[in-house]
């Protein structure tokens, strides 16, 4: 029997993954002033072990006013550099290949954690003031954010440039833009947040120019030879919030740029009143199914995947290049030896853990 596209390896540009399975970037709020630690190492080392193709970091901030929480991790300094080179590395060892999403939460930062409550944090109670395109605030009550400047705007996208020049020395193969989930870059693409009648405003195109100008300030540190994604949010589930037809047309243009590799599509997190129709299992492939075949890009799946048969019927079918996992892989970080075993795949497991397939 042919071996399930799944577990077939997939190349974008010089880097090629064992696998089309990918552990999705996941926050930990376990850093401390952006340093992670053990945690970060065993977390995701044992996903890497546990036979994924890809594994990506979670959101890691470009400055420190750009993190969600105060435990969110950062390589906005060298002295993150470290840890992050640690991890790359055990990635590799692994089987993996190592990949690092940067982030900058914008008016979503100064946030407690989760399980802390997930409430903002204000200036005066040890939180900062965060920054936006324009001055509303994620939840209504919270402190205004700050609204970016022209000259402000340039150097956040040198942030996002610097830290990928510093992912790119500690070894990472895969770099991610985080343009989803509400986090500043999100923000600044749909109208829902962004206010501006600037060049930073208005049409699709000034919506997206922070997003351009940082993905080549990225790419100025980005060997032309390494993948570059980028995560969308396909819908806001919001009137008058981005659409699937707006994120196509986004990717139309990311496309047209010739530097970028995959749209990651997941969806949401621009509001609180957001309304998403069903949460289902793969509730969000059909959105990678339309900007793949609208765009004429490569793109990743995300959103309740967690049965191997749903996951390799998604790239069988064409309808997604990549099946991005995560609570599934958060819950067993050995999903991909699960699933190889259930669509009769000999499992790939490092030479110490052959013992377990007997």
């Amino acid at each position: 029997m042919a071996t399930p596209l799944l577990f077939q390896p997939v190349t974008f540009r010089s880097v090629t993954a064992r696998n089309r399975i990918t552990v999705s970037p996941m926050c930990q709020y376990s850093a401390i002033d952006g340093l992670g630690d053990d945690w970060h190492l065993q977390h995701l080392g044992a996903r890497a072990a546990g036979g994924a193709g890809i594994v990506f970091t979670e959101a890691t901030h470009v400055s420190a006013i750009g993190r969600i929480t105060h435990g969110c991790l950062g390589l906005w300094d060298a002295r993150h550099q470290a840890l992050l080179t640690r991890v790359a590395a055990l990635i590799a060892h692994c089987g993996a290949v190592p990949g690092i999403q940067l982030a900058h939460a914008g008016r979503k930062g100064s946030s407690q954690r989760p399980w802390d409550g997930g409430k903002p944090i204000a200036p005066a109670d040890g939180g900062w003031v965060t920054q936006a395109p324009s001055a509303i605030p994620f939840i209504p009550g919270a402190t205004d954010p700050h609204p970016l400047s022209v000259q402000e705007i340039g150097a956040i996208a040198a942030q996002f440039g610097a830290s990928a020049r510093m992912a790119r020395e500690a070894g990472f193969r895969i770099v991610e833009m985080h343009a989803a989930h509400g986090y500043l870059a999100h923000s600044f693409l749909s109208p829902v947040s962004n206010r501006r009648n600037d060049a930073y405003g208005g049409d699709l195109t000034g919506r997206a120019r922070f997003l351009m100008e940082t993905l080549d300030a990225v790419r100025a540190e980005w060997p032309a030879e390494l993948p570059l994604f980028v995560r969308l949010s396909c819908s806001d589930y919001l009137a008058g919030g981005i659409t699937i037809e707006d994120t196509i047309a986004l990717a139309r243009l990311l496309a047209a740029r010739g530097d970028v590799d995959l749209i990651d599509c997941s969806g949401g997190g621009i509001s609180p009143d957001m309304r998403i129709p069903s949460l289902h299992p793969g509730y969000q492939v059909p959105f990678a199914d339309a900007v793949k075949h609208g765009a004429g890009i490569a793109t990743g799946a995300v959103g309740l995947i967690t049965e191997p048969t749903h996951a390799a019927e998604i790239v069988a079918n064409d309808r997604a290049d990549l099946v991005f996992l995560a609570r599934a892989v958060l819950a067993d970080p050995g999903w991909p030896v699960r699933a190889a075993k259930a669509l009769g795949v000999k499992p790939e497991l490092p030479a110490q853990y052959q013992r377990a397939l007997g």
